[in-house]
């Protein structure tokens, strides 16, 4: 059955390809973007979604466009790395902001027609920095780990209405966000990886893709990890 899609920072690397692969399922996929052009094929809305007003409008034009939107993939985020000691407020706050916050106003856009359709799929993506920790990354990792909590709470909330909630949480993956971490940091990470090798943002995809479809509808509340066997026992 083709089901109408929310990716939000769907315009590239693991937003784009989940973006691409529930389309080849035959969904009805939108993604919102914040600057630049968005990738051809999809009904693509700008949208800063640290704003709740975009937020609100971003789903009023895709519920049009391709009705009530029954699986969100709440992808969007920002790194702003520094140790603590020298992290600037605002950027603590606009990471929380942009990879949290976000991702909870969303939901309460979205929900609301999951929970009237009796319906619905809230996928979110986490990051093994969010459960294990790294060195400069206390204000990613605090909004990681919160999708996590939130995730889990809001799963029980909705269950009775054959709603469920689960977390994606990649290790190191080839995308634009990764590749300005310095060679030592890249290296003590594939050190620990099992599979001594980085992801691709297919094989999130493909997490993605199960959580969303029929073959998941027993699976909620999870916490599924994509990491090559990084931070093992997490």
């Amino acid at each position: 059955m083709s089901r109408s899609v929310l990716v939000t920072g769907g315009n590239r690397g693991i937003g784009l390809a989940v973006a691409r692969v529930l389309a080849a399922e035959g969904h009805k996929v939108a993604i919102t973007y914040r600057q630049g052009e968005p990738p051809p094929g999809f009904f693509a809305v700008r949208c800063d979604v640290t704003r709740t007003d975009d937020i609100k409008a971003a789903v009023e034009q895709v519920t049009i466009q391709q009705g009530p939107v029954e699986i969100l993939v709440s992808n969007a985020g920002i790194t702003r790395d520094q140790l603590l000691i020298g992290m600037a407020e605002d950027d603590f706050r606009a990471v929380m902001e942009t990879n949290f916050q976000a991702a909870v106003t969303v939901t309460r856009e979205v929900v609301p027609a999951m929970i009237k359709a009796r319906w619905g799929r809230l996928i979110y993506m986490s990051s093994m920095s969010g459960m294990a920790g790294a060195p400069g990354q206390t204000n990613y990792a605090s909004s990681k780990a919160a999708l996590i909590g939130f995730a889990r709470s809001l799963a029980i909330e909705v269950g009775r209405r054959n709603i469920t909630v689960n977390v994606v949480s990649p290790g190191l993956i080839e995308t634009d966000m990764v590749r300005d971490i310095t060679d030592t940091r890249r290296a003590q990470a594939l050190d620990r990886t099992a599979l001594a090798r980085p992801g691709t943002p297919q094989e999130v995809a493909a997490a993605v893709r199960f959580l969303a479809g029929d073959d998941a509808s027993y699976v909620t509340a999870g916490v599924i990890p994509v990491t090559g066997g990084l931070g093992a026992g997490h």
